[in-house]
């Protein structure tokens, strides 16, 4: 199969973020590609080169997980600073934020069909949230450490999630209990996914080690170790057929699934590789790491004729159509370590020809003297609405040009800066500058007002709680008199039937 394969080849070089890329996840609609990093911003990329990139500031620590859902209309993050917000990917900028956890939210992912959310989180919780009726629904205790991540399988009847315990648990969704639990690593598991099919999931580990189990059977098929250092990141090419993982030692690498070998080392990142993802339609993938990069390559390998590989496995064992996991053999489990003939690829990522977009500066203004800013309290609710477009296109935050004139303070750099935000805003909403200023004031309004309403919302909610729990308490008393009651009945009416049988019918009370 490999001879008709073409190796993957680097499409992109995505700069922009001053910190480690800790995820990423491609728009379902192959449009565009979110970044998340260590700087505590979002990066929207446009796949058509003349297009503006969005950077998105909201968060106030490390962006840990993002995530497009289905639709493509919305990207949710998980952060550093315990909350999780929901953006729209345009020049909008819309975001609604809230608090998830009471620790560091390590992951977020939607459900299939976008109706939910999962987050993972240092508290030792997996929670799901309602995305449309923004509400907290449920939550799953049962890790005794840190849960690294946690997804939905393709039905949304499972949840899997994994953490710094040693374990990889199955959750049912609709008896929220935990029905399989996973114990089989040396080190803490960093990431869990189902395949395309839902049958399997896979798992990574701190030990270098990537597993995938059959959760009909809970049998492991699938054990490799290829990486010479933990695996961070993972993902299942949309066919089932292939797996690319990201590892901490500094490369990438291809899993043949069908096959049960490894096929391709990608280098291009200097240091840790902490994510990478297929695209929806299979024909991109993405990696990003501590070097800052993100990286976007072209499969290449996935255009092959299927009848070829089915011709292999004509004694199927499963319903599903092809392919499947389950055709893999041997079907016991086995360990897959580097073989000879693996294919290195070490692309010149600093000769690409590809010129940086245009960025354009979203969410929270980076300058306080600024009206609007965003820097007031937030509420730990959902219903944060920004909209600010403060930078112009190509500048890349206080650091660049623009900032230096910031800095510049009664030299005149103020005024300056003043009117390039107000040219920038011009551009983004094509209205005169009075206009604009007027919406952004009755948005100022609008925010504080959604403020009050979601705190009077809250305490209303608590004091609902109390009332109810005053009542149930009101409700238990009644019924302890009452049993108290019958209970006195009955003993007084046996102390007269006793008192009839011996004393010829006189009650107690007549002696």
């Amino acid at each position: 199969m490999a001879s008709v394969m073409e190796d993957p080849t680097l499409e992109r070089h995505f700069k922009g973020h001053k910190d480690a890329v800790t995820c990423s996840d491609f728009n379902p609609n192959h449009k565009q590609l979110a970044s998340g990093s260590a700087d505590k911003t979002l990066m929207i990329w446009n796949l058509n080169p003349k297009a503006r990139a969005f950077r998105f500031v909201g968060h106030k620590d490390v962006i840990t997980g993002v995530q497009f859902s289905p639709s493509g209309d919305l990207v949710a993050s998980s952060s550093r600073d315990k909350t999780v917000r929901l953006w729209t990917p345009s020049i909008k900028a819309e975001s609604t934020v809230f608090r998830a956890h009471t620790a560091t939210v390590r992951s977020v992912s939607f459900s299939r069909d976008g109706q939910s959310l999962v987050t993972a989180s240092d508290d030792k919780s997996v929670k799901v949230w309602s995305v449309h009726r923004q509400r907290f629904v449920y939550s799953l205790n049962a890790h005794t450490n840190w849960v690294c991540c946690a997804r939905f399988s393709p039905d949304s009847r499972l949840i899997a999630s994994c953490g710094e315990d040693r374990t990889v648990r199955l959750w049912d969704t609709s008896t929220k209990q935990c029905i399989n639990c996973f114990t089989d690593y040396g080190g803490s598991a960093t990431f869990v996914d189902f395949n395309i099919s839902g049958t399997c999931i896979a798992s990574s580990g701190a030990d270098n080690t990537l597993k995938i189990w059959d959760i009909r059977t809970n049998k492991l098929l699938q054990h490799y170790q290829v990486h010479s250092a933990g695996i961070n990141c993972f993902s299942f090419h949309p066919s089932g057929n292939f797996l690319i993982s990201a590892s901490s030692d500094s490369t990438v690498k291809i899993l043949d699934l069908l096959e049960g070998r490894l096929i391709y080392t990608l280098h291009g990142h200097k240091g840790p590789v902490l994510t990478v993802g297929f695209s929806r339609g299979g024909d991109l993938f993405a990696s990003g790491g501590c070097d800052a990069q993100v990286l976007m390559w072209k499969t290449n390998f996935d255009a092959f004729d299927y009848r070829e590989v089915l011709s292999k496995h004509s004694r199927r064992v499963t319903p599903d159509p092809p392919p499947h996991l389950t055709d893999i053999y041997p079907r016991a489990p086995h360990l897959h370590v580097p073989r000879s003939g693996v294919i290195e690829i070490s692309p010149m990522v600093a000769d690409m020809q590809t010129a940086d977009p245009a960025v354009v500066e979203l969410g929270q203004n980076h300058y306080p003297a600024t009206a609007g800013d965003g820097s007031r309290h937030r509420s730990p609710v959902w219903g944060d609405t920004k909209r600010h477009a403060n930078r112009l296109p190509g500048e890349d935050g206080p650091s660049g040009r623009r900032g230096s004139q910031a800095r510049s303070g009664q030299e005149g750099g103020a005024g300056r800066r003043e009117v390039e935000v107000e040219d920038s805003q011009e551009v983004c909403s094509g209205l005169p500058l009075s206009i604009t200023s007027t919406l952004q004031n009755i948005v100022q309004q609008l925010d504080l007002l959604t403020q009050t309403v979601s705190v009077l919302e809250e305490r209303l909610t608590l004091t609902e709680d109390k009332l109810k729990d005053c009542l149930l308490n009101q409700s238990h008393i009644l019924q302890q008199v009452r049993r108290q009651e019958e209970d006195q009945e009955i003993e007084r009416e046996e102390d007269r039937e006793g008192w009839r049988e011996w004393g010829g019918g006189s009650s107690p009370s007549s002696v």
